[in-house]
Protein backbone atom coordinates (compact mmCIF):
# COMPACT_ATOMS: atom_id res chain seq x y z
CA UNK A 1 0.00 0.00 0.00
CA UNK A 2 1.15 3.65 -0.59
CA UNK A 3 1.24 5.88 2.33
CA UNK A 4 -0.07 9.57 1.04
CA UNK A 5 -0.35 12.85 2.93
CA UNK A 6 -2.59 12.81 5.71
CA UNK A 7 -1.95 8.83 6.48
CA UNK A 8 -4.17 7.74 3.95
CA UNK A 9 -3.62 5.18 1.68
CA UNK A 10 -3.92 3.92 -1.96
CA UNK A 11 -3.38 0.99 -3.72
CA UNK A 12 -1.44 0.09 -6.71
CA UNK A 13 2.27 0.96 -5.65
CA UNK A 14 3.83 -0.47 -2.48
CA UNK A 15 5.85 2.01 -0.78
CA UNK A 16 6.39 4.25 -2.93
CA UNK A 17 5.23 7.72 -3.59
CA UNK A 18 3.62 9.66 -6.38
CA UNK A 19 6.50 11.74 -6.96
CA UNK A 20 8.74 8.84 -7.11
CA UNK A 21 6.48 7.21 -10.23
CA UNK A 22 6.75 10.49 -12.52
CA UNK A 23 10.69 10.20 -12.13
CA UNK A 24 10.39 6.23 -13.40
CA UNK A 25 8.87 7.71 -16.66
CA UNK A 26 10.09 11.23 -16.71
CA UNK A 27 13.81 10.47 -17.36
CA UNK A 28 13.96 12.63 -20.34
CA UNK A 29 11.00 14.17 -20.77
CA UNK A 30 8.43 16.62 -18.57
CA UNK A 31 5.60 16.07 -16.56
CA UNK A 32 3.01 16.85 -18.89
CA UNK A 33 4.45 13.95 -21.81
CA UNK A 34 4.41 10.83 -18.73
CA UNK A 35 2.08 8.19 -19.24
CA UNK A 36 1.41 8.06 -15.45
CA UNK A 37 -0.08 11.79 -15.72
CA UNK A 38 -0.40 13.40 -12.22
CA UNK A 39 -0.84 9.53 -11.02
CA UNK A 40 -4.46 9.21 -12.37
CA UNK A 41 -4.16 5.11 -11.45
CA UNK A 42 -2.59 5.60 -8.09
CA UNK A 43 -4.14 7.42 -6.44
CA UNK A 44 -7.85 6.17 -4.74
CA UNK A 45 -7.86 9.03 -1.62
CA UNK A 46 -9.68 7.77 1.50
CA UNK A 47 -9.17 10.92 3.26
CA UNK A 48 -11.01 11.42 6.54
CA UNK A 49 -13.49 13.17 7.62
CA UNK A 50 -13.05 16.45 9.03
CA UNK A 51 -15.27 18.65 10.80
CA UNK A 52 -18.16 19.83 9.12
CA UNK A 53 -17.20 23.29 8.79
CA UNK A 54 -13.96 22.15 6.80
CA UNK A 55 -16.74 21.94 3.61
CA UNK A 56 -16.92 25.70 3.76
CA UNK A 57 -13.01 26.26 3.49
CA UNK A 58 -12.97 24.47 0.35
CA UNK A 59 -15.33 26.88 -1.87
CA UNK A 60 -13.64 28.81 -4.37
CA UNK A 61 -11.54 31.99 -3.28
CA UNK A 62 -13.19 35.51 -2.31
CA UNK A 63 -13.63 37.29 -5.64
CA UNK A 64 -11.53 40.29 -4.29
CA UNK A 65 -9.00 37.49 -4.76
CA UNK A 66 -10.06 36.47 -8.56
CA UNK A 67 -9.50 40.14 -9.14
CA UNK A 68 -6.44 40.63 -11.50
CA UNK A 69 -5.73 43.69 -9.19
CA UNK A 70 -2.24 44.76 -8.69
CA UNK A 71 -0.72 45.45 -5.16
CA UNK A 72 2.38 47.24 -5.84
CA UNK A 73 5.32 46.82 -3.50
CA UNK A 74 8.62 48.54 -2.41
CA UNK A 75 10.74 45.57 -4.96
CA UNK A 76 7.84 44.21 -6.98
CA UNK A 77 4.32 44.29 -8.55
CA UNK A 78 2.34 41.52 -6.55
CA UNK A 79 -0.82 40.07 -9.19
CA UNK A 80 -3.24 37.35 -8.27
CA UNK A 81 -0.86 35.41 -10.39
CA UNK A 82 1.16 34.81 -7.96
CA UNK A 83 -2.01 32.16 -6.01
CA UNK A 84 -1.24 30.03 -9.22
CA UNK A 85 2.67 29.84 -8.71
CA UNK A 86 4.09 27.58 -5.76
CA UNK A 87 4.72 29.44 -2.29
CA UNK A 88 2.42 32.28 -4.22
CA UNK A 89 6.02 33.10 -6.32
CA UNK A 90 8.32 33.61 -3.36
CA UNK A 91 6.30 36.80 -1.82
CA UNK A 92 5.93 37.16 1.94
CA UNK A 93 3.24 35.59 3.30
CA UNK A 94 1.71 38.60 4.86
CA UNK A 95 1.33 39.67 0.84
CA UNK A 96 -0.04 36.23 -0.17
CA UNK A 97 -2.78 36.88 2.52
CA UNK A 98 -3.77 40.05 1.47
CA UNK A 99 -4.09 37.98 -2.55
CA UNK A 100 -6.95 35.93 -0.54
CA UNK A 101 -8.86 38.60 0.98
CA UNK A 102 -8.65 40.12 4.52
CA UNK A 103 -8.69 37.39 7.58
CA UNK A 104 -9.65 34.69 5.04
CA UNK A 105 -6.90 32.32 6.18
CA UNK A 106 -8.02 33.12 9.87
CA UNK A 107 -11.24 32.13 8.58
CA UNK A 108 -10.42 28.91 7.32
CA UNK A 109 -7.95 28.13 10.21
CA UNK A 110 -11.07 28.30 12.81
CA UNK A 111 -12.92 25.73 11.25
CA UNK A 112 -10.16 23.00 12.44
CA UNK A 113 -8.77 22.93 15.78
CA UNK A 114 -5.46 24.08 15.01
CA UNK A 115 -3.69 25.79 12.03
CA UNK A 116 -1.85 22.41 11.65
CA UNK A 117 -4.51 20.16 11.33
CA UNK A 118 -6.31 22.54 8.82
CA UNK A 119 -3.10 22.87 6.90
CA UNK A 120 -2.98 18.59 6.71
CA UNK A 121 -5.82 18.62 5.54
CA UNK A 122 -5.68 21.33 2.90
CA UNK A 123 -2.02 19.69 1.46
CA UNK A 124 -4.23 16.32 1.69
CA UNK A 125 -6.70 18.10 -0.61
CA UNK A 126 -3.52 19.37 -2.91
CA UNK A 127 -2.30 15.94 -3.74
CA UNK A 128 -6.08 14.87 -4.25
CA UNK A 129 -6.90 17.45 -6.88
CA UNK A 130 -2.95 17.06 -8.80
CA UNK A 131 -4.46 12.92 -9.35
CA UNK A 132 -7.17 14.87 -10.99
CA UNK A 133 -5.30 16.86 -13.06
CA UNK A 134 -6.48 20.09 -11.91
CA UNK A 135 -3.49 21.88 -11.21
CA UNK A 136 -4.26 25.27 -10.86
CA UNK A 137 -6.70 23.80 -7.74
CA UNK A 138 -4.10 21.77 -6.77
CA UNK A 139 -1.25 24.72 -6.41
CA UNK A 140 -3.82 27.26 -4.62
CA UNK A 141 -4.80 24.25 -2.17
CA UNK A 142 -1.34 23.89 -1.35
CA UNK A 143 -0.22 27.03 -1.27
CA UNK A 144 -3.39 27.83 1.42
CA UNK A 145 -1.79 25.22 3.45
CA UNK A 146 1.68 26.35 3.55
CA UNK A 147 -0.10 29.49 4.72
CA UNK A 148 -2.08 27.67 7.48
CA UNK A 149 1.65 25.99 8.66
CA UNK A 150 4.51 26.45 7.09
CA UNK A 151 6.63 23.75 8.83
CA UNK A 152 3.77 21.00 6.97
CA UNK A 153 6.78 19.23 4.54
CA UNK A 154 3.83 17.94 2.65
CA UNK A 155 3.21 21.38 1.18
CA UNK A 156 6.72 21.37 -0.29
CA UNK A 157 6.89 17.78 -1.36
CA UNK A 158 3.47 18.50 -3.28
CA UNK A 159 4.27 21.90 -5.11
CA UNK A 160 7.75 20.32 -5.98
CA UNK A 161 5.27 17.40 -7.97
CA UNK A 162 3.88 20.29 -9.88
CA UNK A 163 7.09 22.32 -10.19
CA UNK A 164 8.90 19.32 -12.19
CA UNK A 165 6.47 19.86 -15.20
CA UNK A 166 9.54 22.79 -15.98
CA UNK A 167 12.21 22.33 -18.20
CA UNK A 168 14.41 22.02 -15.74
CA UNK A 169 14.40 20.67 -12.30
CA UNK A 170 15.45 23.76 -10.03
CA UNK A 171 12.70 24.66 -8.41
CA UNK A 172 11.50 21.33 -8.02
CA UNK A 173 15.24 20.59 -6.12
CA UNK A 174 14.36 23.34 -3.97
CA UNK A 175 11.09 22.29 -2.68
CA UNK A 176 12.34 19.32 -2.10
CA UNK A 177 15.17 20.28 0.21
CA UNK A 178 12.83 22.76 2.38
CA UNK A 179 10.44 19.54 2.75
CA UNK A 180 13.49 17.89 3.65
CA UNK A 181 14.47 20.41 6.31
CA UNK A 182 11.30 20.04 7.91
CA UNK A 183 11.32 15.73 7.97
CA UNK A 184 14.68 15.05 7.61
CA UNK A 185 13.99 11.06 7.21
CA UNK A 186 11.14 10.57 5.05
CA UNK A 187 12.20 8.02 2.74
CA UNK A 188 10.23 9.79 -0.19
CA UNK A 189 11.42 13.01 -0.22
CA UNK A 190 14.59 11.60 0.13
CA UNK A 191 14.15 9.53 -2.98
CA UNK A 192 12.78 12.47 -5.11
CA UNK A 193 15.34 14.41 -4.04
CA UNK A 194 17.72 12.06 -5.25
CA UNK A 195 15.23 11.26 -8.63
CA UNK A 196 15.68 15.29 -9.30
CA UNK A 197 19.17 15.29 -9.15
CA UNK A 198 20.06 12.52 -11.61
CA UNK A 199 17.63 14.57 -14.06
CA UNK A 200 19.76 17.77 -13.13
CA UNK A 201 23.00 15.57 -13.60
CA UNK A 202 21.77 14.23 -16.88
CA UNK A 203 21.21 18.15 -18.19
CA UNK A 204 24.16 19.41 -17.00
CA UNK A 205 26.94 16.58 -16.11
CA UNK A 206 28.08 18.13 -13.69
CA UNK A 207 29.62 15.39 -11.17
CA UNK A 208 28.51 17.15 -8.15
CA UNK A 209 24.27 16.75 -9.18
CA UNK A 210 25.50 12.61 -9.61
CA UNK A 211 27.15 12.63 -6.24
CA UNK A 212 24.68 14.20 -4.36
CA UNK A 213 21.46 12.23 -6.01
CA UNK A 214 23.03 8.99 -5.19
CA UNK A 215 23.92 10.07 -1.40
CA UNK A 216 20.01 11.08 -1.15
CA UNK A 217 19.11 7.49 -2.95
CA UNK A 218 21.15 5.33 -0.18
CA UNK A 219 19.49 7.31 2.38
CA UNK A 220 16.39 6.57 1.11
CA UNK A 221 16.43 2.96 0.69
CA UNK A 222 18.39 2.79 4.50
CA UNK A 223 14.70 4.24 5.35
CA UNK A 224 13.14 2.07 3.39
CA UNK A 225 13.96 -0.96 1.17
CA UNK A 226 11.17 -1.44 -0.09
CA UNK A 227 10.85 0.87 -2.24
CA UNK A 228 10.41 0.06 -6.28
CA UNK A 229 10.80 3.47 -7.56
CA UNK A 230 14.53 4.31 -5.20
CA UNK A 231 16.12 1.07 -6.44
CA UNK A 232 15.20 1.49 -10.51
CA UNK A 233 16.33 5.05 -9.72
CA UNK A 234 19.50 3.85 -8.41
CA UNK A 235 20.24 1.74 -11.37
CA UNK A 236 19.97 5.17 -13.62
CA UNK A 237 22.58 6.37 -11.08
CA UNK A 238 25.10 3.31 -11.71
CA UNK A 239 24.32 3.80 -14.85
CA UNK A 240 25.47 6.47 -15.69
CA UNK A 241 28.62 5.93 -12.97
CA UNK A 242 28.80 3.14 -16.32
CA UNK A 243 28.29 0.32 -13.15
CA UNK A 244 26.00 -1.66 -15.70
CA UNK A 245 26.31 -5.20 -13.69
CA UNK A 246 25.41 -2.99 -10.62
CA UNK A 247 22.55 -1.01 -12.58
CA UNK A 248 21.36 -4.44 -13.62
CA UNK A 249 21.39 -5.28 -9.67
CA UNK A 250 19.24 -2.70 -8.88
CA UNK A 251 16.94 -2.65 -11.40
CA UNK A 252 16.13 -6.66 -10.53
CA UNK A 253 15.84 -5.25 -7.05
CA UNK A 254 13.22 -2.93 -7.89
CA UNK A 255 11.53 -5.67 -10.14
CA UNK A 256 11.21 -8.19 -6.97
CA UNK A 257 9.35 -5.64 -5.32
CA UNK A 258 7.45 -4.00 -7.65
CA UNK A 259 7.22 -4.69 -11.87
CA UNK A 260 4.97 -1.79 -12.32
CA UNK A 261 8.59 0.43 -11.06
CA UNK A 262 10.36 -0.53 -14.56
CA UNK A 263 10.93 2.31 -16.93
CA UNK A 264 11.43 0.24 -20.01
CA UNK A 265 12.93 3.63 -21.50
CA UNK A 266 15.89 3.11 -19.29
CA UNK A 267 16.11 -0.81 -19.20
CA UNK A 268 16.52 0.00 -23.62
CA UNK A 269 19.50 1.66 -22.90
CA UNK A 270 20.87 -0.56 -20.61
CA UNK A 271 20.72 -3.37 -22.54
CA UNK A 272 22.68 -1.49 -25.83
CA UNK A 273 25.67 -1.41 -22.65
CA UNK A 274 25.65 -4.64 -21.51
CA UNK A 275 22.64 -7.82 -22.03
CA UNK A 276 20.92 -8.75 -18.69
CA UNK A 277 22.57 -11.26 -16.44
CA UNK A 278 19.33 -12.93 -15.20
CA UNK A 279 18.28 -13.07 -18.77
CA UNK A 280 14.44 -11.36 -18.02
CA UNK A 281 14.59 -8.45 -20.59
CA UNK A 282 15.94 -8.75 -24.10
Amino acid sequence: MLQVPGGCFAPYYTNSGAWNVIFACNRRRQLSDCPFRFFRRFFSMKYPFFVALAAAALLALPAQAQRKTKVKTKDEAVSAANRLQPLFGGIAAAQAEGLLGPGYVEKVAASFGSRAEASRFFSGKGYEYLSEGQVDTAVTRLNLAWLLDAKNPEVYRGLGIIASKNPTPDQAIDLLTQGLALAPENALMLADLGSSHLIRYEQTKKKKDLTTGIGYLQRALAADPNNAIAWQQMGLAHYFQEDYAKAWEAVHKGQNINMTSIDFNFISDLLAKMPDPEGKFK
